[in-house]
């Protein structure tokens, strides 16, 4: 079954063609590790690990690289301000070693929190200086790059074409440019590949240009070189690294390899909260560890980001999690009652199921359409023979979800959510709570007449919507 990924290279959805049969060589930009991730953060964790798993889905042996960055990113992504490492460091009275390692622990944790798969490589910026240098030294020799009294500067416009992802017209941006950041900078667009460090600066390493570190952007397209080389399947990141770190990534590749280095470029959009921007002005900037901390399980916050495509914004509230942890509950409760079902399957269902397990299929490879794969795993569960064969095809469903769909529940919910309720009471109660989630207390109050009308009684209570024989 062809696989179709929205690539950011093409503008367009793609069919996947790996450069080698059955495995796919994938590189994905990881954390700063400098402050805590953030959930929105995490959404691109999210998205690449469905992405991972959508690909071992059908067959494939993933080769992931993720880095890990403990130097070189500047408060600015235009080559300005202190490293975010070294801020850091100093606001808390630390190592910038010391922050890396805090910092790189909880997010591991968050990982781990997720049930996102672990790459099969994960490397740390300051362990490959020495292929950052090499690459940096090449870029120079080929007249790619040249030095000024603050760095090493690639020069743009010795590329053929500079803005293939974000298609920035540097002849149009040239005019309204910030150069003043460092006169001896030929274009406005150049990029730091190598910075001069100050006497007094707490990272930096001994180069031809005296002590210095590297730049954010080489340190992915040296490791990402060494491990997968000059040219592998797919590039993962969040949006926000479209017009700077990506774009310059691929200059450096096309320097050095006259190569972009990868095929598909696969992005992520931003999380919202409660319709805005995180912000910590605003206040709103949420941990896992806040999910957490309401007492969630963490797997809520993956199965919300299935409520939106990847590749649109998604709107986080607090009213979104609680009506999707009741979504999760409900799933393992499905999950349990087929498992432990004792009806006997027919030709007709076993037709059935197979359907059901191609459409979630198709779904997972049109770009990773998981909020149509959601709704065939509530097909799933909401198929009206109790077979132990549906609790086996929510298990394969769940290699892609990660949602652990087999985890145990605790038994008083259960007993209060399998109470004898028909499933046309069960959906006329989702459509009610969505009704709410949109404000739509008209439409919540009709549906909640209807449910009585039908025999049962409905109370919106602190702990969440409770439905009873009325």
């Amino acid at each position: 079954m062809d696989i179709y990924l929205t690539n950011t290279l093409t503008k367009k959805k793609d069919i996947f063609k790996p450069l080698k049969e059955k495995e796919v060589s994938m590189y994905s930009c990881g954390p700063t590790v400098y402050k805590d991730a953030t959930i929105g953060n995490m959404r691109t964790n999210i998205f690449q690990d469905v992405l991972r798993r959508m690909l071992e889905y059908n067959g494939y042996k993933v080769k992931q690289v993720m880095n890990i960055t403990d130097v070189g990113h500047l408060v600015s992504d235009g080559d300005e301000g202190e490293d975010k490492m070294v801020k850091s460091a100093k606001e808390e009275h630390k190592t910038p070693k010391e922050i890396a390692e805090h910092y790189t622990k909880l997010f591991f944790d968050d990982l781990k929190d997720l049930n996102i798969e672990m790459p099969e490589i994960i490397c740390k910026a300051t362990d490959y200086i020495q292929e950052m240098l090499e690459y940096v030294e090449k870029l120079v020799e080929k007249g790619y790059a040249y030095e000024t009294s603050t760095a090493i500067y690639f020069d743009v416009s010795k590329l053929d074409e500079y803005g293939i992802l974000s298609g920035i017209n540097l002849e149009e941006q040239k005019s309204g440019a910030r150069i003043e950041v460092d006169p001896e900078k030929k274009n406005p667009y150049d990029f730091a590949l190598w910075i001069k460090a100050p006497e007094n600066h707490l990272m930096k390493w001994d180069s031809p240009w005296g002590p210095s570190y590297p730049g954010w952007h080489i340190e992915c397209s040296a490791m990402s070189r060494k491990h997968l080389g000059e040219e592998f399947d797919i590039h993962t990141g969040g949006i926000d690294l479209i017009p700077t770190h990506h774009e310059n990534e691929i200059a450096q590749s096309k320097g050095l390899t006259g190569k972009i280095p990868a095929r598909y470029w696969i992005h992520g959009e931003y999380l919202l909260i409660d319709g805005g921007k995180m912000s910590k002005s605003l206040g709103n900037v949420y941990l896992l560890k806040d999910i957490k901390e309401k007492g969630y399980d963490p797997l809520v916050y993956k199965l919300f980001c299935y409520t939106a495509s990847y590749r649109n914004k998604l709107n986080f509230t607090w009213e979104g999690i609680e009506s999707t942890s009741k979504a999760l509950e409900r799933m393992r409760i499905g999950y349990k009652t087929h498992k432990n079902g004792t009806d006997k399957i027919e030709a007709q269902d076993k037709e059935n199921l197979k359907q059901i397990e191609e459409n979630f299929h198709k779904a997972i490879n049109d770009d990773m359409n998981m909020t149509l794969a959601v709704s065939y795993v509530w097909e799933a569960i909401k198929y009206p023979k109790k077979l132990k064969e549906v609790s086996e095809l929510l298990e394969k469903m769940d290699t892609v979800l990660g949602i652990e769909i087999n985890k145990e529940i605790n038994s008083n919910k259960q007993e209060n959510m399998e109470q004898d309720i028909p499933e046309e009471i069960k959906d006329l109660i989702e459509q009610r709570q969505k009704a709410r989630e949109e404000k739509n207390w008209q439409e919540s109050d009709r549906i909640r007449d209807l449910i009585k009308e039908k025999g049962y009684l409905v109370k919106d209570t602190k702990e969440g919507m409770k439905i009873e024989k009325g």
